[in-house]
């Protein structure tokens, strides 16, 4: 007699019907933040090593990066909304539309934390794309950790460079901030007249956070050298999209220690703890 039970699959596997719904994608991905960042205080210390080893037991627990990145994929996938690469595109159109490109240029696009290879492949005629990423699941992506590139051989070489959902999967405010200096010194300054930076963030790590507020992260970027060209959110709304120019840092009036050291901006028990340190 044939079994009437339905075979299980894996939460990352990849038919429909056995994905996990958004709130579980979310709580797992939550899970996987506190955990790096617990692992980070850890790292480097051999007398912690049975907290470190404790630590990567419960990540490999949930399926290790791969199950992270299975299900960044399905938050990405058309029916939620598609992925923000999307928005970037219709951006660029707008751009390229006001400083058209020489024929047979093309925009050189550095895609940090890339889950898909082919996520440009309808804007091939202009933009030639890059993506890498730390665990890449894919051979046509580039396993390569964007804080360790070199700087001698990226400096001003880029034209765009996507940080979508990578900021947040940092787990030190200070290597955040040093992302985006990396990212000013590899935006180049000649093809489209300066280099853009687009950033894509979960709503909440601006709007209910303790140390970062909109206008504090747009001065925190006005203070690495970026101003804002366009954004896209809404109240109440999960993502914040912003795209930004290089320009040259600015000395703002503000006094330097705000972006250096963790200040209380909002009060309030449920607040989150992101933040962004130069």
């Amino acid at each position: 007699m044939v079994s009437s039970k339905r075979r299980k699959t894996p939460v990352t596997g990849t038919s429909t019907k056995s994905r996990p719904s958004s709130t579980k994608t979310r709580s797992v991905i939550r899970k996987f933040h506190v955990l790096l960042k617990s692992r980070r205080k850890f790292e480097g210390r051999p007398s912690d090593k049975r907290e470190l080893d404790a630590i990567d037991e419960q990540i490999s627990s949930l399926g290790g990066l791969e199950a992270y990145q299975g299900m960044s994929k399905q938050g990405q996938s058309a029916e939620r909304g598609g992925g923000t690469e999307t928005v970037l595109i219709d951006w660029l159109k707008d751009i390229v539309k006001d400083n058209p490109l020489v024929d047979g240029q093309k925009l050189r696009l550095l895609e940090v934390g890339a889950l898909e290879a082919d996520n440009y492949r309808g804007c091939f005629s202009w933009i030639e794309n890059t993506p890498i990423d730390l665990n890449a699941q894919d051979p046509s992506i580039r396993q390569q950790d964007f804080r360790r590139m070199s700087e001698g051989e990226n400096t001003c070489k880029w034209d765009v460079l996507s940080l979508s959902l990578v900021l947040n999967f940092v787990p030190d405010p200070r290597e955040r901030g040093r992302m985006l200096r990396l990212a000013h010194l590899f935006l180049g300054s000649s093809r489209m007249h300066s280099g853009l930076l687009f950033v894509t963030l979960p709503l909440p790590c601006v709007q209910n956070s303790r140390y970062l507020t909109l206008s504090h992260f747009e001065g925190l970027m006005k203070r690495v050298g970026f101003e804002k060209v366009k954004e896209r959110w809404r109240v109440g709304g999960k993502m914040g999209y912003w795209l930004f120019r290089k320009v040259n840092p600015t000395s703002l009036e503000v006094a330097t220690c705000v972006y250096e050291h963790k200040s209380i901006l909002r009060s309030g028990k449920m607040r989150n703890n992101f933040a962004i340190l130069l």
